[in-house]
């Protein structure tokens, strides 16, 4: 599945870091491989649980209680909600944003 994961992020975010971009689809890695698991379904809440516990708290190392976690992955679900397939890498981008961990990727 060869995409350009930047131009998705950069509907959200026009001045996207593209090192911060590349970073996150390193750590996605062979999951982008994939169609399914190159998406987020926000409205499968082990999948939600998923994306809180393996990226905002083990790569990211963020401690805040579940439920202001788990709101700022829906924040990013609204925001995302016009796009029929929302992009991991998209995801994954506006909560490492939303929480100020960019620079976890950007090296």
């Amino acid at each position: 599945m060869a995409e350009d994961w930047a131009v998705d992020v950069k509907k959200y975010v026009p001045n996207a870091d593209d090192k911060a971009i590349a970073g996150i689809v390193r750590y996605c890695g062979i999951a982008l491989q994939k169609r399914d698991s190159a998406l987020v379904s926000f409205s499968d809440p082990e999948e939600v649980a998923r994306v809180r516990e393996n990226f905002l708290r083990k790569k990211l190392g963020l401690t805040a209680p579940d439920a202001e976690l788990d709101q700022a992955v829906r924040a990013v679900g609204d925001k995302l909600k016009a796009d029929r397939s929302k992009n991991r890498v998209t995801v994954y981008y506006l909560l490492a944003e939303h929480f100020g961990k960019l620079s976890a990727f950007a090296a």
